[in-house]
């Protein structure tokens, strides 16, 4: 056999090889970025953005999610709720969001609604006290109630040390809590669909 013969055969080998593992290679990574498609429970936890469905969540009512190991609530709130917000804007501690708390305030929140104009309704937050990290629980109910001022228009009180906050999750002056509830980064994908963990300018 002549030394060009046996130059042909060793490239013929070598692109064979080169082939193969490039398959191989693409193979893998095919299987890689499927894998990626969905989530995993570890994706998640680090931060993951989350889908959440608010077809089901009447006026009134409050559904829980979960994004980054924190419970997220959302809330959609009656007309009745929105209303009452403006007579709390003297007596909340924040009432534009200009304060962040573990979060930076999302540009659609530095409102009294907290919220996306279109969808004002519909209250988005992460359900942890800025004080020493307690659940806050619901207080919907208007009037005088226990452990709630007389004046008391709904919102959420936390059992641990008595912060209380608006039905914008707005915290009230003079409690232990130095911050308003964290509102996260989230889109609507549609009118019944959210995206929890990246907002519309793409960020997270």
């Amino acid at each position: 056999m002549s030394n060009e013969k046996q130059v042909d055969s060793g490239r013929r080998g070598l692109l064979v090889a080169t082939c193969a593992a490039g398959g191989v290679v693409g193979v893998s990574t095919a299987g890689v970025l499927v894998s990626t498609l969905q989530p995993s429970e570890r994706a998640k936890a680090a931060g993951a953005p989350v889908e959440a469905d608010i077809s089901d969540v009447k006026p009134g009512e409050l559904k829980v999610v979960e994004w980054r190991g924190k419970p997220v609530w959302i809330l959609r709130r009656t007309p009745e709720m929105l209303a009452s917000l403006p007579k709390n804007d003297n007596l909340v501690a924040d009432p534009n969001s200009d304060k962040p708390y573990q979060l930076p305030v999302p540009a659609y929140a530095k409102n009294e609604f907290r919220a996306y104009d279109k969808h004002k309704e519909v209250l988005v937050v992460v359900g942890i006290c800025s004080h020493l990290g307690c659940s806050p629980s619901a207080r919907f109910t208007e009037g005088p109630q226990p452990n709630l001022p007389d004046d008391w228009h709904g919102g959420f009180l936390c059992p641990c040390h008595g912060s209380t906050f608006d039905l914008s999750g707005r915290v009230f002056k003079n409690k232990p809590a130095p911050a308003n509830l964290d509102v996260p980064p989230y889109m609507y994908l549609s009118d019944n669909k959210i995206l929890i963990g990246k907002d519309e300018k793409g960020e997270a």
